[in-house]
């Protein structure tokens, strides 16, 4: 039950993260205040997937990381921004924490 909160959480993040950088580009009030409600929505569901067993030390480990490469990969298809070799480096290391959280899990 705890990994459903938790995609809550991500998708909940990465629409604040979008409504705040369209707010950064043009200023219009209501991206702001959508980002609010999104952050809002997204720590809500944080207290949850923690409540269902998520466990801190995990699930802002899976946070971070999955969110940091949608964050990434947004930046990039939307926004045209660019990231270096280094960046792209660190999603792929990002990855490889995720295969080693779950290892257990999987095998």
């Amino acid at each position: 039950m705890w990994i459903i909160f938790l995609i809550l959480v991500i998708v909940f993040e990465m629409a604040a993260d979008v409504m705040s950088k369209e707010w950064s580009l043009n200023g219009r009030s209501w991206f702001l205040i959508g980002g609010l409600i999104f952050y809002l929505a997204s720590n809500l569901a944080w207290l949850f997937s923690l409540k269902y067993g998520s466990g801190l030390a995990r699930g802002i480990s899976i946070f971070s990381v999955i969110s940091a490469i949608l964050a990434i990969m947004i930046g990039i298809i939307f926004y045209k921004e660019q990231i270096t070799r280094l960046q792209g480096a660190g999603m792929v290391l990002g990855l490889i924490s995720l295969i080693l959280i779950f290892w257990e899990d999987l095998f």
